[in-house]
Order: structure tokens, then C-alpha cells, then sequence
């Protein structure tokens, strides 16, 4: 059965994707290890017998938030769910610093409209891992769940809660990808995780508003400023490959200095 509709409400989508669930369908969470993230699994674990559920972490490595992985592995096993590291074969900086070589005069790190951090590092990863598991455990549907909320900005506010993915999908396997917290707010995050008796990622408690990278291109300024207040030798790193490659890292085109106020 094909589905190539596309649902943007959440009522449709959740019932869409509940129809698929009951089909033996592999629901994959997505866990950064942030609240958003962790909220959603609480929620998928209301909806999806625990035997059609895969938790998996994009390992980013030392750029990530320390113990973000951590964090969202001792969730899954709490729950116990299987809990899978999906890892890139390159690094972030080492892609800034490969592209500044071999293209010096073209920007060297991400940017809003061209996420090869998101594409390479994530998303290309856990499709390998995910498709790995589907076909080693027999899962012919696959529905793969991101904690994306509208509330975060304008840009995620259009994306659409339930989609068919036409590159996963084959003649043996369907893929759809399903936003299933798309509607929530901030306060029914933080409300879900409370309900649950969990606690959330350290780096909230001080004082970060979203957890991913510890320097993201699209981070508000007090995420940067207190990534490199609690990671100050990833920041040194970051403030040296701007001034080397003469980008700055940041959609605003400030220099991480600029925006942070943390000299080096």
C-alpha cells in the first residue's frame, strides 16, 4: 500500500501514522538528546508497542553537547529500547577545513541553506543505520519520527508532520517520515518530560535554550555564549578555523567573538 499524501495537521498525521503502526511498522525515534527529542519519545512510547520501536543517536562527536548521546541512550534503555549510534565517517571541522583547501574562495562552513553539517553528519547516517536495522529485523515500513516543533521558528512552522520519503522508499520498503510533537509548545515539552518523573539534559539547567551542537550556525546568541563559557577548548577551536578560513561560522556573519563577547 502506497501513501504519498501529505498531511500538515497533526490530528491526520498521528492518525495516518498510528494506521501504519498497526501494520508492524518501524518507528524510529530520533534523539538528540535535547528536550524536544526526549518529549517525543515519552510520547511515542504511548502510541508504539516497545518491539517496533528503535531509538538512534547521530553521533557528532567532540562538537556536540558532552553527554547529549549519553543522555538520550540512558532513555531508551530506561524504556528498554535499542539504542543505536549512527556516525558520520568525517567530522565537522574537518569538513570546514577540507572545503576552505580545496575551495578557499567559497564560504567554508554551513549555512542555513546549504546544511551539509545536517545532511552528511545526521540525516545521511542514521538512513545506513536505520535501513540496516529495518532489513536485519524484517521491517518492511520504516516511519522515522524528528522532534521538529513549529513554535521554534518560521522555517519549521512549514514543515510538513507527515510525509512518504520518495529516496527511502523502494519496491521492498516503505519510508515516511512523521513530526509527532509538530504542534507542541515549549511549555507542553517541558510539562511531558516533568509528568514522566525525567530530568533534562544538564546544559538546560545552565542555561541553554536547544541542545545539538555545542556552536550551531542557526544558535541564538546565549547558546553560543554559554557553549563557550562551559567548552572553552572547543571554542578556541571554532574562534581559530574562522580566522583561518576567513568565514565566519554563524548565519548572522558575525564572528563567534562578536556574538559571544568570549575573547581569544
Amino acid at each position: 500500500m502506497k501513501q504519498t499524501g501529505l498531511f500538515e495537521d497533526q490530528e491526520t498525521s498521528t492518525s495516518v501514522a498510528l494506521s501504519w503502526v498497526a501494520k508492524d511498522a518501524l518507528v524510529v525515534a530520533n534523539h538528540s538528546g535535547g528536550k524536544d527529542s526526549q518529549a517525543m519519545l515519552i510520547k511515542l512510547l504511548e502510541w508504539v508497542p516497545r518491539e517496533q520501536l528503535l531509538v538512534v543517536h547521530a553521533s557528532l562527536g567532540d562538537v556536540e553537547w558532552p553527554d547529549a548521546l549519553e543522555h538520550a541512550q540512558q532513555q531508551a534503555e530506561a524504556a528498554g529500547l535499542p539504542f543505536v549510534v549512527a556516525k558520520a565517517g568525517k567530522s565537522l571541522l574537518g569538513m570546514v577545513e577540507g572545503r576552505f583547501e580545496a575551495r578557499p574562495e567559497v564560504p567554508s562552513w554551513p549555512s542555513a541553506s546549504h546544511r551539509q553539517c545536517t545532511s552528511d553528519l545526521k540525516r545521511g547516517p542514521i538512513e545506513r543505520e536505520v535501513r540496516r536495522y529495518a532489513r536485519e529485523h524484517g521491517f518492511q515500513v520504516v516511519i522515522n519520527c524528528m522532534g521538529i516543533r513549529a513554535e521554534e521558528s518560521p522555517r519549521r512552522a512549514k514543515a510538513i508532520a507527515w510525509r512518504r520519503n520518495e529516496g527511502q522508499s523502494v519496491a521492498s520498503r516503505e519510508w515516511f517520515d512523521w513530526l509527532p510533537i509538530h504542534d507542541l509548545l515549549k511549555t507542553d515539552v517541558l510539562r511531558i518530560i516533568r509528568e514522566a518523573g525525567q530530568e533534562l539534559h544538564p546544559a538546560y539547567a545552565s542555561g541553554n535554550e536547544r541542545l545539538s551542537c555545542v556552536f550551531c550556525i542557526l544558535a541564538s546568541a546565549n547558546d553560543l555564549r554559554n557553549g563557550a563559557i562551559r567548552n572553552p577548548e572547543l571554542y578556541q577551536r571554532y574562534v581559530e578555523l574562522e580566522r583561518k578560513t576567513g568565514y565566519t561560522m554563524h548565519q548572522s556573519r558575525k564572528s563567534l567573538p562578536e556574538i559571544t563577547g568570549v575573547e581569544i
